[in-house]
C-alpha cells in the first residue's frame, strides 16, 4: 500500500484557456507544470511561479519527482503527509537498509544513525552510514542539536521534533544511552524543500567517561554543526545548573576565527546557532515580584551580571562568566518550561506512552517547543549567509572532527575553503555529467532542425546549472561556473558538429533513391538527344520535390542538395549544348533559367544558414541569462540571509548595550560603541551594495559562447 502512495500523480489534462503554473525555483523540467487545484495546495506559491493560459493538453506534473528539485506534492498527493499520532508510512525497510532512497534531493529516514562517535582507538571519527545518508540530501538543511547533562530526557524531545514516538534512544535507568553524536534526517514539517536534521549528542557529565575534554569536543561541535542550539536541564535555572553549563566558556578556546575589524565574540555570534534553554520537571511559579512573567523573562533574569569592582565579594567574576558568554555569543536565546510529563512508573516506558497518557500541560509545553523550532530555526550558513546542503553538512562535519583528531582546533575560515574546494569541483562535474546524460537520452541524430536541438541543449542546460548552483559553495569569481560553461559549451558543439555529420551522411543516402530516374537517364546516355534536355531538367526537379519531401533529413538537407545540383548542373550544360532541338536562343533561356534557380538555391541554403546562425546567437544569449538569472538569485538568497544574521546580531548588541546601561555598567556599555558603529557601517553598505560581478560574468560566457560559431562556418 505504501508504495502505491508513493507513486501518486494528478495527471489532470488541462483543457484550452483553464489556468497552469509553472516554478522556475524549483521545476527541473521546463515542461513540468502544476494544474490550479494541485498548486494552490503546494509549497509553489510562495515561490518564483508563472501563471499562464494552457493551450490544452498539458498534464499535472504534480507527484512527477523526477520533474521537480524540491515539492514535487501539492498536500492532496503528498505520500508523506503524517502527524505525531500517525505511525511511519513506510516508505522505505530499515530491515533491508538504514538509508532512505533518494527523493527529491532529500530522504525520509525510519531511524536515527550515528553521526560521529569514538573509534577503538578512543578518537572521533565521522561515520560512513551516516555521511552517505547525508550525500543524498541535495536540499538546504535546517539543523537543530541537543545537548546537556545524560538522563535529563534530551531524546524525548528530539523525538518530538522529528514527529515519532520513538527513534533516538530513551532509557529508564541511570546508564547514558546516547554515546557520541547521533542524527535523524526527515522532511522539514513545515519548509518544503528543506531537510530537517536532528542531532542528539551524548550525555555531558557521564561518570563513566571521565573525560571532561571528550564534553568540551561534543558541545563544540554541536555548536559548530547545528542552526539552532537546544540545552536540556531539569529543575531550575539556578547558579548550579549554570555552572553545569560551563563548556560555554571554553568555546574561545576551541573555535578558531578569522580576525576582523569587529571583536572576537561578535564573530563568534553571528556564526553561532540561536540558543534554546529547555527545563525539564519545573515547578516554579513564573512570577517575579508577585508579576507573571514569561519563561523567556526568567532566562534573561537568571542571565543577568553582578556589578566588579574592588569591593565585591569573591566569586562575582566566576558567576557573571557562564551568564557573559552566552550573551556574547548567542544572539537570539528562548526558553521554555516543562512540568514532569508522567510520574516515575510511567516514566520508565516513556516511548510506550501516547499523549493522552501524559500530563496535558506537558504536552501543550512540548508542542510551543515543537513549533518554536519547527518555525523559527534557519537553514544551516556558514558565514555571510552561505546556506549549506545535507552534503556540504556531511563535508563539514569531516573537517571539524579531523581538525580536533590532529589536535588543532576548528576553524571557520579553514572549514569554508575546504568546502570550497570539495563541493565546487564536484559540482562541475556533476553538472557536467547530468547534461551529457541528458542531451545523450533525448536527442536523436539527425534532429529535423538546428532548433529541435537547442530546445534540448536549453533545457539541459538550465537543469545543469541549477544543479551546480545548489551543489557549489563560496565560488569566487564564478570560475568554476565558468568551467562549466565552457564544458558545456564544447559538449553542445561536438553535438552539433556531430548533428551536421549524421545529417549529411543520411541526406547523402536520401540521393539515390530520390534521383534514381534521373542517374538512370544519365548512365545509360538518354538524355543526349533531341528533346534530352527538357527531360533532364524535369527529371532533376522532379527528383529535388521528392528529396525535400523526404523526413529525418536533419539540418544538411539544403546543404546536400546544393552540392548534388551544382554536380548535375555541369552535365545538365553538356545535354542543353547536345540537345539540337533548341534554337540559341532557347539555350540561351534555359541557361538563364538554370542561374535562377541556382540563385534560389543559395538563397535557400543562405536562409538555412541564418537561421542557424540566429539559433547560435539566442542559445548563447539564453545560457548567459539563465546562468546570471540563477546566480543572481543565489547571491540574493545569500545577501538577505547575511543581512537577517547581522540585524540580528546588530539587535542583541544595542539590547545588551541598553541593559547593560540600565544597570549601572558604563563602562561596559561605552565599550561596545565602536563594534556596534562598525556593524550598523557594514550593515548600511551591504544593504546599498550591488553586486558587480554579473557585467563581467556576461562577458565571461559570452567569450566562451563565442565557440559555438565555429562549427558552423
Amino acid at each position: 500500500m505504501s508504495g502505491q502512495r508513493g507513486m501518486q500523480r494528478c495527471r489532470t489534462v488541462s483543457r484550452k484557456g483553464e489556468t497552469i503554473y509553472s516554478c522556475r525555483d524549483c521545476a527541473l523540467d521546463p515542461t513540468c507544470v502544476f494544474c490550479q487545484d494541485c498548486f494552490q495546495n503546494s509549497a509553489h506559491k510562495a515561490h518564483a511561479y508563472k501563471k499562464r493560459v494552457s493551450s490544452g493538453g498539458s498534464a499535472c506534473s504534480c507527484g512527477d519527482v523526477v520533474g521537480w528539485r524540491s515539492a514535487p506534492y501539492c498536500s492532496k498527493h503528498n505520500p508523506a503527509a503524517s502527524n505525531w499520532e500517525t505511525p511511519s508510512t513506510g516508505l522505505w525497510d530499515q530491515e533491508q537498509d538504514s538509508r532512505a532512497p533518494f527523493k527529491g534531493g532529500t530522504v525520509s529516514m525510519q531511524a536515527p544513525v550515528c553521526l560521529i562517535d569514538n573509534g577503538p582507538d578512543g578518537r572521533m571519527s565521522v561515520q560512513q552510514e551516516a555521511l552517505k545518508i547525508l550525500e543524498q540530501i541535495q536540499q538546504p538543511v535546517v539543523v537543530v542539536a541537543v545537548v546537556g547533562l545524560y538522563r535529563t530526557g534530551k531524546s524525548y524531545l528530539m523525538n518530538r521534533l522529528a514527529g515519532k514516538h520513538a527513534g533516538f534512544a530513551l532509557g529508564g535507568t541511570i546508564e547514558s544511552k546516547t554515546k557520541g553524536i547521533w542524527m535523524w534526517c526527515v522532511p522539514h514539517p513545515s519548509k518544503p524543500g528543506h531537510t530537517l536534521v536532528l542531532l542528539d549528542t551524548e550525555g555531558l557529565g557521564d561518570v563513566e567517561k571521565g573525560d571532561e575534554k571528550h564534553d568540551t569536543w561534543i558541545f563544540c561541535l554541536a555548536v559548530l554543526l547545528s542552526s539552532t542550539l537546544v540545552y536540556n536541564s531539569m529543575g531550575t535555572i539556578d547558579n548550579t545548573a549554570l555552572e553545569k553549563l560551563q563548556f560555554v566558556t571554553e568555546l574561545t578556546e576551541h573555535i578558531r576565527v578569522k580576525s576582523s575589524e569587529h571583536n572576537r565574540n561578535t564573530e563568534l555570534m553571528r556564526v553561532f546557532p540561536s540558543f534554546v534553554w529547555t527545563v525539564r520537571d519545573f515547578t516554579l511559579e513564573l512570577e517575579k515580584e508577585g508579576k507573571p512573567i514569561t519563561a523567556d523573562q526568567y532566562l534573561e533574569h537568571a542571565l543577568k551580571i553582578k556589578p566588579v569592582d574592588a569591593r565585591s565579594p569573591p566569586g562575582v567574576e566566576k558567576h557573571n562568566k557562564v551568564r557573559q558568554n552566552l550573551r556574547d555569543f548567542f544572539a537570539v536565546r528562548r526558553c521554555f518550561v516543562m512540568e514532569r510529563p508522567a510520574n516515575s512508573r510511567a516514566m520508565k516506558r516513556m516511548e510506550e506512552l501516547t499523549d493522552a497518557d501524559l500530563d496535558p500541560s506537558f504536552v501543550q509545553q512540548a508542542k510551543d517547543f515543537c513549533s518554536y523550532v519547527h518555525n523559527s530555526a534557519q537553514v544551516k550558513t556558514m558565514r555571510g549567509g552561505r546556506g549549506l546542503t545535507g552534503r556540504m553538512l556531511g563535508s563539514l562535519a569531516q573537517t571539524y572532527v579531523e581538525a580536533i583528531r590532529s589536535g588543532k582546533v576548528p576553524s571557520l575560515e579553514s572549514a569554508v575553503e575546504s568546502l570550497a574546494l570539495i563541493q565546487n569541483g564536484r559540482a562541475v562535474k556533476e553538472a557536467l555529467e547530468f547534461y551529457r546524460a541528458e542531451m545523450g537520452r533525448r536527442v536523436k541524430f539527425p534532429t529535423e532542425t538546428h532548433e529541435a536541438l537547442s530546445t534540448i541543449h536549453t533545457a539541459a542546460t538550465k537543469q545543469a546549472i541549477s544543479i551546480f548552483i545548489n551543489a557549489s559553495f563560496n565560488d569566487e569569481d564564478q570560475k568554476h561556473q565558468l568551467q562549466l560553461m565552457s564544458s558545456m559549451d564544447k559538449e553542445y558543439v561536438a553535438a552539433c558538429k556531430n548533428n551536421v555529420k549524421v545529417s549529411r551522411k543520411e541526406c547523402w543516402s536520401v540521393i539515390p533513391r530520390t534521383f534514381a530516374s534521373l542517374e538512370a537517364g544519365l548512365k545509360d546516355g538518354s538524355y543526349m538527344r533531341s528533346g534530352g534536355y527538357g527531360e533532364f531538367r524535369r527529371a532533376l526537379d522532379s527528383g529535388a520535390r521528392l528529396y525535400r519531401s523526404e523526413k529525418r533529413k536533419g539540418v544538411m538537407g539544403e546543404e546536400v542538395l546544393t552540392e548534388y545540383l551544382e554536380q548535375k548542373n555541369v552535365a545538365g550544360e553538356g545535354i542543353r549544348r547536345a540537345d539540337i532541338s533548341l534554337t540559341e536562343a532557347q539555350k540561351k533561356m534555359e541557361e538563364n533559367k538554370v542561374k535562377q534557380q541556382e540563385a534560389e538555391q543559395q538563397r535557400r541554403l543562405l536562409e538555412q544558414r541564418t537561421q542557424m546562425q540566429q539559433q547560435a546567437l539566442r542559445d548563447l544569449k539564453s545560457s548567459n541569462e539563465e546562468n546570471i538569472r540563477q546566480l543572481e538569485a543565489k547571491v540574493e538568497r545569500e545577501r538577505e540571509r547575511s543581512l537577517n544574521e547581522m540585524e540580528r546580531v546588530l539587535a542583541a548588541k544595542l539590547k545588551e548595550q541598553r541593559e547593560l546601561l540600565e544597570h549601572g555598567f558604563r563602562r561596559r556599555a561605552e565599550d561596545m560603541e565602536d563594534d556596534i558603529r562598525k556593524l550598523k557601517k557594514e550593515q548600511k553598505r551591504e544593504q546599498e551594495e550591488k553586486p558587480g560581478f554579473f557585467q563581467k560574468l556576461g562577458s565571461g560566457f559570452s567569450s566562451i559562447g563565442s565557440a559555438l560559431f565555429g562549427w558552423m562556418f
